[in-house]
Formats: structure tokens, sequence, C-alpha cells
């Protein structure tokens, strides 16, 4: 990584590189700490919505989830149209969720959701129906109902899909709150890019999109830790 931003600072200065084309990694620092407290407010805005718009699109995903392993019908109807609005281009949802619901918070969140919720989902899904089918059968043999099965085998045994589907998760929240923003927003990390870009502020464009990475790589390892501590026994339960 250190060769790598030399090679970067070396070529720009040795080309003569405009800095309003590519700002070399010294001028990107120097705009980390000399707008940190603006980019500081605007990370705070950007995770508020990551974090709003996650754990709502987790908890959609998996009551889909456990709905449709629940029941069939209900499951064959719903899981064709999941996937239809999967394959419906997010980005152009955003202006009309900001339309709908103007500049604030909602219009993120939603925004987030609609990206985030289906690999919970699917993911869920899948443990749910990769429960040990013996297990089941017993279950059934000694008059367990199909809740009872549900609750007590296949979602501690989807445990692990779930987290892995929850990994996803976080990573679309994050693009989902940069889009939204884009769409429309007064604050955020997403409007600090695109209101540095349109002034030509290249390196706090590039110190900005460094800011999203970082939150972007807090929220997963926070997500990691999470299954790490409280998801371990599923794990093994899996294996």
């Amino acid at each position: 990584m250190i060769v790598l931003l030399a090679l970067w600072e070396a070529g720009l200065r040795a080309f003569d590189v405009p800095v309003f084309v590519l700002p070399t990694p010294t001028q990107v620092v120097g705009a980390l700490v000399a707008k940190q407290p603006e980019l500081a407010a605007a990370t705070w805005v950007t995770a508020r919505e990551v974090l709003y718009g996650f754990v709502l699109s987790s908890v959609v995903g998996a009551a889909l989830a456990v709905c449709i392993a629940r029941f069939e019908r209900l499951g064959s109807a719903v899981y064709p149209l999941m996937v239809v609005f999967q394959n419906v281009p997010k980005i152009a949802l955003a202006p009309i969720f900001v339309l709908w619901f103007g500049y604030d918070l909602m219009p993120k969140i939603l925004l987030i959701v609609v990206m985030a919720f289906f690999p919970v989902a699917l993911n869920m899904l899948v443990g749910l129906r990769s429960a040990d089918p013996n297990l089941v059968a017993l279950l059934k043999s000694v008059g367990a109902t199909r809740t009872q099965i549900l609750t007590r085998v296949q979602i501690p045994h989807s445990l692990p899909a779930l987290m892995a589907g929850i990994k996803v998760a976080i990573t679309l929240s994050v693009i989902g709150a940069i889009v939204g923003e884009f769409a429309g927003a007064s604050a955020g990390l997403g409007y600090v890019i695109q209101f540095a870009s349109t002034q030509m502020q290249m390196p706090l464009v590039f110190a900005a999109l460094v800011q999203v990475s970082l939150l972007g790589v807090l929220f997963y390892y926070a997500v990691e830790g999470f299954e790490s501590r409280f998801i371990t026994w599923g794990g093994e339960a899996h294996r």
C-alpha cells in the first residue's frame, strides 16, 4: 500500500497532473486534516442513515424469510415478487423516494432497505431450508407443530447463513446511503462528494471517499465482532 501511494504521488508530480483531475495522496491527506470537522459531521449523518437502514433491512429480510419458510402458499407468491423487485435498478428509485418523502432521513432509509433486504432474506431462507431433515422428521414424529420446528430447529440452524447475508447487507447499506444523498440531501458524505465535485475540489472528494471507506469497514467489522461474540455456537452447530 505504501509503495502504491508513493508511486501515485511520484507519477502525478512527474507528469504535472492538475489537481482537479487527480489529487496526490498528500493533497488528500491535507484535505482530510483541514476539512475534518466538516467531514466528521457529514460522517455522523451518513452513519446514522446506514445504521437505521441496515437494522430495518435486516429485520425486514429476516421476517420475510421466516414467513416464506413457515407459510408455503405465501412463500410461493412472495418469493417471485422479491426476485422481480431485486432486478429493479435501485438508483432509479432514489429520486422517486426524494420526491415522495423529501430530503430528510426517510428516503435514504427506504433506499437502503430496498437495496439491502434481499441478501438477508435469501441467505436466511437458504439456512432455514437446509436444516437437518432427519431432525425435522424426528420432531414431526413426536407431534411437533410447524412453528415449533421453525423456532427450535430451522431458525437456530439458519443463523450462520443469516449472518452471511447481514455482512452483505451492511456493505450495501453504505452504498445505499451515498446513493440516496446523491439524489437529494443537504448533509452527509454523499452530499460532500457531490458538492466538492461541482466545485472541482478533488482533494476533498477523495477525502470524503476515504471517510466512506473507513465507515464501511467499521460497520463491517462491527457485524463480524457481533457474529464472533454471539453466533459462534450457531456456526458450530451448523458444522
